[in-house]
């Protein structure tokens, strides 16, 4: 019904009865403004174009029906073309399910657990690459045999002789074992293992293939929702790895610093501009570095919101910023003219086909990358909160404890209106300086 109040949309995320201090959910789904099912195949022609643009003024109104949720937001990350037809995404998907099993494979034969239904949290090798027999992890990943059982330590032993990458790989996978554990535990879905299991595949698989960046902690809580919303493993995969596209730069770590700093780095000049009073006051209690807001950055408001409020603000974000050279961009296997087109701009992307935050930046004639969108929606809660931050926090633990007192609190779409304003306010007082 049109004026309906809205369906609570916590029943397609089931809560363990057990666990009764998650945050409320905010958000509902509401007729004629959540982008239903209905709505979504609607916005297909017979060979499957999809218009992008009224999909993206749809989802900025009200989000997305959990029903049809992960496959919108294949195209929002940009896994697919919108302009492409099913024949077209069909075999890209294939193919793309093919190359997921291959990298899985490798991953197998050095370490039998992967794709197994199993996983590890104790280590499996030393530093210096010698397998470590250690009982703890056989009966981690085989309750109930026998830890003596020699037949059984040396099929769960690393396949040698290692290289680096392999050793370096090889060291990870405890640690996405012990992650992995932690991740989004209130739900029901994580009550089994098989899907416990598919996370650290997932993840493991993801720590082979990209060996610059490897695996960090937070990534777990990234690729969560993606095996919710999709059953196919290697389709949940995929999201992921167009998800770490944007974001892999904040898990890139060197001796002295962590990718996420240059994030915040953004983040102070953002806040310096429009709260001037708010920044020398963080700058005066020490957190001039705004490593206060390290996690918000990190996962993308995953611990501030209820599970089904950041998947919310996350849809909204993507829509905000949806570019539609995205595909072009990401896919390592275009046409020659493809990549041409994507590196000279050809002709200009049509407006109706971006973001509304996308269509900001566009304006901007500069040669710099725009700021991502998570860096004023960080702004937008900061300047919400600038008056309780100016007059209680007193050192910065006080600072982290009233942000933390924000979880369950904040509204998602508010949270993106808010940056919406904040990123044009910033434009107009950056051209004055």
């Amino acid at each position: 019904m049109w004026g309906a109040p809205g369906e609570p949309a916590d029943s397609y995320y089931a809560v363990r009865p057990e666990c009764t201090d998650v945050p409320r959910t905010r958000f509902k789904i509401k007729p004629g403004k959540t982008l239903s099912a209905r709505k979504w195949q609607a916005a297909f022609s017979p060979d499957g174009h999809l218009d992008i643009g009224k999909t993206l003024r749809r989802i900025q109104r009200g989000g997305i029906h959990p029903s049809i949720r992960g496959e919108v937001w294949e195209f929002l990350l940009g896994c697919y073309d919108p302009q492409s037809t099913f024949d077209e995404r069909d075999q890209i998907r294939q193919h793309r399910r093919v190359q997921y099993a291959r990298w899985k494979n490798e991953c197998r034969e050095i370490f039998p657990v992967i794709g197994s239904g199993k996983y590890i949290t104790a280590p499996v090798i030393t530093d210096d690459g010698q397998p470590i027999q250690d009982p703890f992890v056989l009966l981690d990943t085989n309750p109930g045999t026998d830890a003596n059982n020699a037949d059984m330590v040396n099929k769960l032993l690393p396949r040698g002789p290692f290289d680096k990458k392999v050793i370096q790989w090889l060291l990870t996978l405890h640690q996405i074992g012990l992650d992995v554990m932690r991740t989004d535990r209130t739900l029901v879905f994580y009550e089994k293992q098989e899907n416990l299991s598919k996370l650290w595949d997932i993840l493991s698989v993801y720590a082979w293939i990209d060996t610059d960046v490897g695996y960090g902690q937070g990534m777990s809580d990234l690729c969560s929702p993606m095996i919710i919303l999709l059953e196919d493993e290697a389709d949940a995969f995929w999201c992921f790895e167009r998800l770490m596209r944007r974001l892999r730069g904040n898990f890139r770590c060197t001796e002295n610093s962590v990718g996420v700093e240059t994030q915040l780095g953004y983040l102070a000049a953002v806040t310096q501009v429009i709260d001037p009073k708010l920044h020398h006051h963080f700058e005066t209690l020490g957190g001039g570095d705004y490593l206060f807001a390290f996690r918000m950055l990190m996962v993308l408001f995953r611990r501030e919101f209820s599970f089904c409020d950041s998947l919310y603000l996350w849809e909204m974000m993507w829509a905000l910023e949806y570019d539609p050279e995205l595909f072009s961009l990401y896919e390592e296997s275009v046409s020659k003219i493809a990549k041409a087109v994507g590196s000279n701009k050809g002709k200009p992307k049509s407006t109706r086909q971006c973001g509304k935050y996308e269509r900001e930046n566009m304006k901007i004639k500069s040669s710099d990358a725009p700021l991502p969108i998570s860096v004023f929606l960080v702004a937008s809660v900061l300047k919400d909160k600038s008056s309780k931050l100016l007059h209680e926090a007193r050192g910065l633990d006080d600072v982290v404890k009233i942000l933390n007192d924000m979880t369950g609190n904040l509204d998602a779409k508010k949270a993106c209106i808010g940056a919406l304003k904040l990123h044009k306010k910033y434009l107009k007082k950056a051209k004055k300086t």
